[in-house]
């Protein structure tokens, strides 16, 4: 259990508190309201609820007669209780008080009806009167898995507290695959976003002792993301500036970038040739700095380990069986292949996830600087061809074939005219083999993401990501994988 007193709050400050929890909370939890009549739960349920739906004008009437109100969010539903009119348990269970708790979050007014039927993770909102009638007083209860949460949230207010941020309002975004979350905070005239990136933990270990993060080069914490930055920024690039940082807590306030991220841009009219094209200027741009030896190396471990996601998870997904011994042995013997003698190449930057959602569109900037790039806190030092095919086979948008090859085209070209030595034929083989690398291991990781982390939303990208195999298949270099991919995963 953890406790924080948040003390005599303002109906503004109740409404700010409301959006940070929902910001931390979602499917499978419970949220309790308790307090006198008038007292502010509803005010709370209401702000809770529109930040989650992302819609501030949305309409959350009190549900004291319809008993409970049910709303389909980005983040789940919500089903908001009042059960001030309920005699006890059993009438509480007819109306799928428990069906609620396990489908969406469960935000209830007067819990002490459902007694017994109550999850021990709950977080206790009590709201209670204070002298001046403005304000309420606020104590927050977190049990079971919210303790830890609660505590953390309680960091994330006083961290917004001594930036000058305490008294903006808080919209959650949408997150990415990892552990990482995103709010934007809006004062007037100003906005931020804040990155919430805790520590990774050890995690058990997968291989030699190692856990997974260390195995796939992954950074453990933001200061990674901080050192990043600072030299993307200082190459010209438009990586986000940082106003705030707590390193141990993984809290950063960086600069907002906007809402036109590459897709948002191709919906707004810009062609997919101009805004991948600036994209690869970048890669080409970044081909050209020297690489701070502090950047851990892309080698053949993660790589690897990587491309077996496909045996560990789409495999089984699209046959129903694991693969035999002797197609893992010359599954893992054809990438070994492949892929060893291009990790003793010379390195450049690999920011690693060069793909449409951490690519924004900045109008008012030119050059290079055009490309707004966040979610590089992972970069590592490899192969600069690693970074080009994630970008022109981008795994959630389409990138069609003779674009691919134009950009393919204008980015050796620009490397030749300041590289003198640059093997465009060696690059083109790489780029093949690591796009076919990447595939590989999307197919893993999206069906991971589904039958693991409960994300199904990912199998939607599945065909687009096989078609985008074949292509880097078809080059001879892959020749011996693509019989291997003929032969045990044929289309």
């Amino acid at each position: 259990m953890y406790e924080w007193n948040a003390g005599l709050l303002d109906l503004a400050a109740v409404q700010r508190m409301a959006q940070l929890l929902g910001a931390y909370s979602g499917r499978g939890d419970l949220i309790l309201l308790e307090g006198d009549l008038g007292t502010g739960k509803t005010t709370f349920a209401r702000a809770l609820i529109t930040a989650m739906a992302q819609n501030p004008e949305l309409e959350v009437p009190s549900p004291t007669f319809s008993l409970v109100q049910s709303y389909v969010t980005p983040r789940g539903v919500v089903h908001h209780f009042d059960l001030y009119r309920l005699s006890g348990a059993a009438d509480v269970r007819e109306i799928g008080f428990e069906d609620a708790q396990a489908d969406g979050l469960a935000l209830v007014e007067w819990p002490d009806r459902a007694t017994g039927l109550l999850s021990h993770d709950k977080l206790r909102v009590v709201l209670s009167d204070a002298p001046d009638p403005r304000h309420r007083a606020m104590r927050l209860v977190g049990d079971g898995n919210w303790g830890e949460r609660l505590h953390h949230v309680q960091t994330v207010a006083a961290f917004l507290a001594a930036s000058g941020w305490g008294e903006a309002s808080i919209q959650h975004l949408a997150g990415d695959a990892s552990r990482r979350s995103y709010a934007r905070l809006t004062i007037p005239g100003r906005t931020c976003l804040l990155m919430d990136s805790p520590p990774l933990p050890d995690g058990p270990p997968v291989k030699d002792g190692k856990p997974y993060w260390v195995l796939a080069r992954s950074a453990r914490d933001v200061s990674a993301f901080v050192a990043v930055d600072a030299a993307l920024r200082g190459y010209g690039l438009s990586a986000p500036d940082i106003f705030a940082q707590d390193l141990d807590a993984g809290l950063l306030l960086v600069e907002d970038f906007g809402d036109l991220d590459f897709a948002a841009a191709m919906r707004a009219g810009h062609s997919i040739r101009k805004l991948y094209g600036a994209a690869a200027e970048v890669l080409a741009d970044l081909a050209s700095r020297p690489v701070p030896g502090s950047l851990p190396v892309f080698d053949l471990e993660p790589l690897q380990m990587e491309a077996r996601l496909l045996l560990d998870w789409y495999w089984p997904h699209v046959t129903g069986t694991l693969p035999s011994a002797s197609a893992q042995t010359e599954f893992e013997a054809l990438w070994h292949d492949l892929l060893e003698p291009l990790t003793r190449t010379p390195k450049s930057w690999v920011l690693r996830d060069m793909h449409s959602p951490n690519l924004f569109w900045l109008v008012n900037r030119s050059g290079p600087a055009r490309v707004g790039l966040i979610d590089f806190q992972d970069a590592l030092a490899g192969h600069s061809a690693y970074d080009l095919a994630a970008l022109l086979q981008d795994a959630r948008l389409d990138v069609p074939e003779a674009i691919e090859a134009e950009l393919l085209g204008v980015y050796t070209a620009a490397r030749r005219s300041t590289e003198p030595t640059f093997d465009g034929a060696h690059f083109r083989s790489a780029y093949a083999i690591f796009a076919a690398q990447r595939a590989t291991k999307l197919l893993g990781i999206f069906v991971r993401l589904a039958k693991r982390d409960g994300k199904p939303g990912y199998l939607a990208h599945l065909p687009r990501i096989h078609r985008y195999l074949q292509r880097s298949l078809a080059h001879d270099a892959l020749a011996d994988l693509r019989q291997w991919y003929r032969q045990h995963l044929p289309s």
